[in-house]
C-alpha cells in the first residue's frame, strides 16, 4: 500500500491505513484507528483510539476525531467508537467524540462537510451529505438527517432531532426537534417555510414539491396528513413524525408567509 506519512508524525504499530493515505506534520493516530484509502490526515489532527473512518476523509489541521465524551459520569475504561463514513471534510478545529455507552457509536455519514470549530458530541447521529457552518455546536445523543443545513453559530441540546433537508437559520438555538424539509430559525426558534431552495437543489419538484407544500401547511393548522397522495418525502415525514420525541417539536411562525 502507498502512503505518505510525515517523519515527525506518530502512527500507532496496531493502526491500520488504506491505500494512498497522507498523514501531515505532527499529525498523531493512536492505536485501534482505521483509515480507509486516500484519507489525508493534516498537520497536527490526532485521530484517538476506537476511531473508523471509511475512504477518502480529510482531516484539516487541528482536527480531533474520537476523544472521550464530555460527560462527567464516562468511564474512561468504556469501550465505545466513533464510525465515519465516506468523502467527509472535516475543516480545522473540528472535534467529535466516541460513545459514552458500552460498545456504542457516535456515527457521522458520508459526503458531509463540517466547517472550522463546529462539535459533534457523543452518541450522536449524522445523516449524509450534511453540513455544519462554523462554530455549530450540538449536544449528546442529536440526531441530524441526510442534507441537514446548520448556520454558523447554531447551538442544539441534547437528545433532539432535525430531520432531512431541513435547514436551521444561523446564531439558532435549538431545545426541541426540527420537522423535515423546513427552514427554522428566531429566538425563540419557529419553523417558517419549506427549505425550498434546498429540496429544489435535490430535484425535488413538481408533484413530489406541492405535497410537501400541502403538508406543511396542514401541519402548521395542526391537520391530519391522510388526505394527502403517498409519496417518498410525505412517507418519510410520517414516519418521522411518528417516533416518540423526547424534547418535542418547535412550533410555527404565528405570522403566515406565502408559499412556493
Amino acid at each position: 500500500m502507498t502512503q505518505n506519512i510525515h517523519p515527525t508524525a506518530y502512527v500507532a504499530t496496531d493502526a491500520v491505513l488504506g491505500a494512498n493515505c497522507t498523514v501531515g506534520p505532527f499529525a498523531v493516530i493512536e492505536s485501534q484507528v482505521e483509515l480507509g484509502d486516500r484519507c489525508r490526515v493534516g498537520a497536527h489532527a490526532v485521530i484517538q483510539p476506537c476511531t473508523k473512518l471509511g475512504a477518502g476523509n480529510i482531516l484539516h489541521p487541528h482536527v480531533v476525531l474520537g476523544d472521550l465524551p464530555q460527560d462527567v459520569n464516562f468511564k474512561a475504561e468504556t469501550l465505545s467508537w466513533l464510525i465515519c463514513g465516506d468523502d467527509n471534510v472535516f475543516r480545522e478545529g473540528f472535534t467529535a467524540h466516541r460513545s459514552a455507552k458500552e460498545n456504542g457509536e457516535t456515527r457521522i455519514g458520508s459526503g458531509c462537510f463540517f466547517m472550522n470549530n463546529s462539535h459533534v458530541a457523543h452518541d450522536c447521529q449524522i445523516g449524509d451529505h450534511t453540513l455544519f457552518a462554523n462554530n455549530v455546536a450540538i449536544g449528546g445523543h442529536v440526531a441530524i438527517g441526510d442534507r441537514v443545513f446548520m448556520g454558523g453559530g447554531v447551538v442544539v441540546h441534547q437528545f433532539c432531532r432535525i430531520g432531512s433537508f431541513a435547514m436551521v437559520q444561523g446564531t439558532t438555538g435549538l431545545n426541541m426537534d426540527v420537522i423535515p424539509f423546513t427552514l427554522i430559525g428566531g429566538r425563540p426558534a419557529k419553523h417558517y417555510k419549506l427549505n425550498t431552495v434546498g429540496l429544489r437543489r435535490a430535484g425535488l419538484s413538481g408533484e413530489r414539491y406541492a405535497v410537501l407544500s400541502a403538508a406543511f401547511r396542514l401541519l402548521r393548522n395542526k391537520q391530519n396528513l391522510d388526505i394527502l397522495p403517498e409519496t417518498e418525502e410525505l412517507h418519510y415525514l410520517r414516519t418521522w413524525l411518528a417516533v416518540k420525541s423526547k424534547r418535542g417539536t418547535h412550533g410555527f411562525m404565528e405570522v403566515r408567509k406565502k408559499h412556493d
